[in-house]
């Protein structure tokens, strides 16, 4: 009985440590890959990547407010004095453009 209690332990343990190599590799596969997003023209590093070897895989765009503007809620509000007749709206919209890279 014993004997049994034992190799049961010992197959167990196998078991776990196979498991942890099946996760080990998952996570180097998403290492292969990166994703980079460049908001209203700034600048990224996508050359250098390029350079060390990574490829495009999917490029996107997406339109994105670059910047904030306060203006006044009606024509008597004093945004100096009264707070509660800001109103916040776009004041430039760009775009956003996400790259996916891998290796």
């Amino acid at each position: 009985m014993k004997k049994y209690k034992r190799l049961t332990y010992i197959f167990m343990i196998f078991f776990l440590i196979s498991g942890c190599k099946n996760s080990e590799k998952k996570i180097i596969e998403k290492e292969s890959s990166i994703e980079i997003i460049v908001s209203c023209e700034e600048d990224s590093n996508l050359e250098k990547y390029i350079n060390e070897g990574w490829k495009i895989k999917n490029e996107y765009s997406e339109e994105k407010v670059c910047s904030w503007k306060t203006i006044a809620a009606s024509k008597d509000c004093d945004l100096e004095k009264d707070k509660g007749c800001k109103i916040v709206q776009p004041d430039e919209i760009g775009e956003e453009r996400i790259y996916l890279l891998e290796k």
